[in-house]
C-alpha cells in the first residue's frame, strides 16, 4: 500500500511539473513571483490536477435499482431543475501549488537545456572543515565517545575479575573515558560574483527595467545553484557611473546622458580589489537601450573589455532591452569589434522574451 502511495504521489509530481512547464513563460516572466519569495517558497497556480477514486455513497438514497420509480424521474441529484443561463464554457478549476525557488529554476533549466556551470577556482578558495580523526584520553564531554568508554570500562572489569556475568553491570571510571579528537583540513569550495550594471538614463523607462529585474533575479537564482557562496554587487550608470544596493538598482531614474565605459571602468577596479579571479568565479551583466554618448566612447569599451574584464571573467553578458527612444546601437557596436567566448549578446524586445535571453547567457554553462 505505501508503495502504491509512493508511486502516486511521484506521477501526481509528475503531472504538476507538466502543467508548470506548459506556462512556463507566464510563470518566469511574472513580476509579482518574485515579490512572494517569503522563505524562498512561492506559489503558483496550476489547473486542478484529481487522481481518480472510487467514492462510496450511502445507501438507500435513490438511484438506479433502488426501490420503484416513475417514467422521467431524474436519476441522481435531487431532481430539481437547474438555475441560470447555460453556459458554453467549461469550468476552470485552479490550485495553488507549493514550490521552491531552486525547484522551479531547475525546471527552468530543463526546459531550456541549460549545461551545469563548471566553476573555476575551486582549488584555490578554501574554507576550514572539521574532521573527527582519532581517539584520545582526554576532552570535553561533549565529544565523549559513549561506545569506546563502556569497551575500555568492560576490558578493566574483565581483566580484573569484577565482571558478575550473572549481574552485568558496567561503571566506567575517570581512566576508562575515551574523547573524540578532531583537526581542521582545508576544503576546497567554489565562490562566485556577479556585478549586474544597467543604464538609468531617461531613455530607460519602467518596463525595461522591470525586464532587467526578472531576468536577473532568474539569472541569479540559476548561478547560485551551483556555487557554495554568491555575492552580487550592483551597478548603475547614465554619463557617470556609481554601486547601488539592490533596491536602489531597480528603483533609481536619471534623466542625463549615457556613458557605457563608466560602469566598465567602475566593474573592473571592484573586480581588481576585492575579486581575484584566480580564486573567484567572475559574473557581469550589463543591460542597456544600446544609447551611448559619442567621443570616442565605444572605443573605450572595447579597450576595458579586452583588457580587463573579458581576461578574468567567467561570462560577460550584455542584454539589450528595446526601448522606443533607444537608438539600439551599442549592440552592434560590440557585435562588430569584440569577439571572445565568454562575451554574449542579447536582444530582448519585451517580457515574452526574457527566457529566451536567459538560454543565451547561460546556454555554454559557463
Amino acid at each position: 500500500m505505501v508503495k502504491r502511495i509512493e508511486r502516486d504521489r511521484r506521477r501526481f509530481e509528475d503531472i504538476v511539473r507538466g502543467r508548470i512547464k506548459q506556462d512556463l513563460k507566464r510563470h518566469i516572466t511574472r513580476g509579482e513571483l518574485i515579490g512572494k519569495r517569503g522563505d524562498e517558497i512561492v506559489s503558483i497556480p496550476v489547473p486542478q490536477v484529481e487522481l481518480p477514486r472510487f467514492r462510496f455513497g450511502l445507501r438507500e438514497q435513490g438511484g438506479v435499482g433502488q426501490g420503484p420509480g416513475e417514467p422521467g424521474t431524474a436519476i441522481g441529484g435531487d431532481g430539481e431543475g437547474g438555475q441560470g443561463q447555460a453556459g458554453d464554457a467549461p469550468g476552470v478549476h485552479i490550485r495553488e501549488v507549493e514550490l521552491r525557488i531552486q525547484e522551479l529554476a531547475a525546471i527552468m533549466g530543463e526546459e531550456l537545456e541549460l549545461p551545469r556551470i563548471e566553476p573555476k577556482g575551486a582549488q584555490n578558495l578554501t574554507t576550514p572543515q572539521t574532521r573527527f580523526t582519532g581517539i584520545k584520553r582526554s576532552g570535553p564531554e561533549s565529544l565523549r565517545a559513549f561506545k569506546r568508554t563502556y569497551r575500555e570500562a568492560l576490558k578493566r572489569q574483565i581483566a580484573s575479575g569484577s565482571y558478575d556475568h550473572a549481574r552485568p553491570t558496567v561503571v566506567p571510571v575517570r581512566d576508562d573515558m575515551r574523547y573524540r579528537s578532531w583537526r581542521e583540513e582545508p576544503q576546497p569550495v567554489a565562490n562566485a560574483v556577479i556585478l549586474y550594471m544597467m543604464d538609468v538614463s531617461g531613455s530607460m523607462g519602467n518596463e525595461q527595467k522591470e525586464i532587467v529585474r526578472i531576468e536577473s533575479f532568474w539569472i541569479d537564482t540559476w548561478i547560485r545553484a551551483h556555487y557554495d557562496g554568491l555575492v552580487t554587487r550592483y551597478i548603475i550608470h547614465d554619463a557617470a557611473a556609481r554601486e547601488v544596493d539592490r533596491e536602489t538598482f531597480y528603483s533609481t531614474r536619471e534623466s542625463g546622458g549615457t556613458r557605457i565605459s563608466s560602469a566598465y571602468e567602475l566593474a573592473a577596479s571592484i573586480i581588481e580589489r576585492e575579486y581575484p579571479a584566480a580564486s573567484w568565479n567572475i559574473y557581469l551583466f550589463h543591460f542597456s537601450d544600446g544609447d551611448n554618448w559619442g567621443g570616442g566612447d565605444d572605443e573605450r569599451c572595447f579597450s576595458l573589455l579586452h583588457d580587463r574584464l573579458l581576461p578574468v571573467a567567467n561570462l560577460f553578458g550584455y542584454g539589450q532591452v528595446e526601448s522606443r527612444y533607444g537608438s539600439g546601437q551599442f549592440y552592434h557596436a560590440l557585435e562588430n569589434h569584440v569577439e571572445a567566448e565568454n562575451l554574449v549578446l542579447s536582444r530582448i524586445e519585451d517580457r515574452d522574451a526574457i527566457l529566451r535571453s536567459i538560454k543565451d547567457f547561460l546556454g555554454k554553462g559557463r
